[in-house]
């Protein structure tokens, strides 16, 4: 009797594992079972976070100093800066923030209230009354004399006070009337010395305010702001009344025509009612 035939292949179990139906294990594994798969990968990618990080606290420092350094508590503490400060631009900011902290002071100070603005023939007189008050007063060389002057250099009141336009037509006026007859002049000067011949043959009383602005210290100041406020480039400038007359060849017309004599007379000055000086014969 024959057996019957038997496979030498051992059936599959219908319930063994397969490895095939569940692909989607291989993505459940660790982090750390994957970085030991592909060690490489896993440094690389390392190498990029370490990067970012150290230039994200890289920017950060950087910032945070930068801020600190333009900050206006800096930079109204620092001293004059260091080039490597100037070429960053931290100078002008430095200035700037000075001011603008001194003009908000000031501000505070007089109630916000700006100086007087003087005009033109007001600031004449304030500097006119400022020079001929004190011999030992001077404008300070820093003064830019295409600018109108600081109320403040040349006025010994508060510039600020609701009544501070009042007190400069107070200088205005006692100026004018204690220096009627006002030369600003050169002593080694031919043209000036003819023009204080003139004045001295007149007499005057008051005698006239002469000022030799080439023997100042202030003169290289001084000269200029005269020029901007007179219209006058060349000394000497004769001021009657507080205004400029002329040049010196509209002032020998004006000595030959009697005008001068009655400028003079109407700015309050007497002609013939100074002291002579005694010349003592030898």
């Amino acid at each position: 009797m024959a057996l019957p035939r038997t496979s030498s292949r051992t059936p599959l179990r219908s319930d063994a594992p397969s490895h095939r139906a569940m692909p989607s294990e291989s993505f459940s594994l660790p982090l750390a079972v994957m970085a030991s798969l592909h060690p490489k990968r896993h440094r690389n990618r390392m190498t990029i976070l370490a990067l970012l990080a150290l230039i994200s606290l890289s920017t950060y420092i950087f910032c945070s100093q930068f801020s600190f350094a333009i900050s206006p508590a800096f930079v109204l503490q620092q001293k004059p800066t260091t080039p490597e400060q100037i070429v960053l631009g931290l100078e002008p900011m430095r200035q700037a923030r000075l001011a603008q902290a001194k003009k908000k002071q000031t501000k505070h100070s007089f109630g916000g209230r700006e100086p007087v603005t003087l005009t033109p023939a007001q600031e004449l007189a304030a500097v006119s009354s400022f020079i001929a008050s004190l011999p030992q007063n001077m404008i300070p060389l820093s003064v830019d004399p295409a600018l109108p002057i600081d109320p403040e250099l040349v006025l010994d009141f508060d510039t600020r006070s609701p009544h501070a336009m009042e007190e400069v037509e107070l200088v205005v006026e006692d100026v004018w009337t204690r220096n009627p007859v006002m030369l600003y002049c050169k002593l080694h000067s031919a043209v000036s010395r003819e023009l204080k011949g003139i004045l001295e043959d007149m007499n005057l009383r008051p005698p006239p305010m002469i000022l030799e602005v080439d023997t100042r210290d202030d003169g290289e100041v001084l000269l200029p702001i005269l020029s901007r406020l007179t219209g006058s480039s060349e000394i000497p400038i004769l001021l009657i009344g507080g205004r400029p007359v002329g040049s010196m060849a509209q002032i020998r017309e004006m000595l030959s025509t009697g005008e001068l004599q009655r400028l003079v007379k109407s700015s309050g000055a007497v002609i013939g009612g100074g002291k002579r000086r005694k010349h003592h014969r030898k």
